[in-house]
């Protein structure tokens, strides 16, 4: 379901010249763990999962095109999503909030 969307986010991650190689291999490793997770929660939340992934896509987009603004309100956006879906899927979570964490290191 989110094959080419999970691509487009891994090619944003590549494409972004400033984010340091140790930390572009360090999202993707994290990415590459997204389908998996999301793969699971669209079985019962399909509308949600490709929300989410859109979410995601769009704040990789904005941390390689160093849009902190952007970046800020999309990665509040995605926490926000996935908050009610807490208790029934924590991998989802955990996945967002590692996820979230990591770009805002960043420092964009």
């Amino acid at each position: 379901m989110a094959d080419p969307q999970i691509e487009k986010i891994k090619s944003a991650v590549v494409a972004a010249d400033h984010i340091p190689a140790e930390k572009k291999a360090e999202l993707l490793g994290l990415i590459a763990t997204l389908d998996p997770v999301i793969t699971k929660f669209a079985e019962t939340n399909g509308k949600h999962a490709q929300r989410i992934t859109g979410l995601v896509e769009e704040s990789a987009q904005a941390a390689s095109r160093k849009s902190p603004e952007q970046l800020e309100s999309v990665l509040g956006e995605l926490k926000e999503s996935v908050q009610r879906f807490e208790a029934s899927h924590p991998d989802l979570v955990s996945f967002v909030t590692e996820y979230s964490a990591l770009l805002s290191a960043l420092g964009i």
